[in-house]
């Protein structure tokens, strides 16, 4: 299993940007899949989650109405659009998956992880 994440880099204060995570090597079709991140000096937090096959979602309480997740089945891509970024919001973004159907934020429950890509927001 491979989940490799894209579209990371730097931004200012107000801006949006979607980072994507390729998924391959497993039918991810009624699984949880998710991003979490970590800043420095910081433990890794649940950022949002969506249940593969009932497209049910969840958010962390500091993104919620800014970031929106979502998946082209298809392409078996997930995304994270943010919005109105914020200097708060500079972190490492890990695209995970759980290979079962659990979508919550319980990191222990997370199988599979991807490398991350930055994500910077300057003032």
């Amino acid at each position: 299993v491979q989940l490799v994440e894209s579209g990371g880099g730097l931004v200012q204060a107000g801006d949006s940007l979607r980072i994507s995570c390729a998924a391959t090597g497993r039918d991810f079709s009624r699984d949880g899949m998710g991003w979490f991140r970590q800043a420095p000096g910081k433990e890794r937090e649940f950022v949002a989650s969506l249940s593969w096959g009932n497209r049910n979602t969840r958010y962390g309480d500091s993104v919620r109405g800014r970031f929106t997740i979502s998946s082209d089945n298809a392409k078996s891509t997930l995304y994270l659009q943010m919005e109105n970024l914020k200097p708060e919001d500079t972190a490492v973004y890990y695209c995970a998956g759980t290979g079962s159907t659990y979508s919550g934020w319980d990191e222990s429950r997370w199988k599979y992880w991807g490398q991350g890509t930055q994500v910077t927001v300057s003032s």
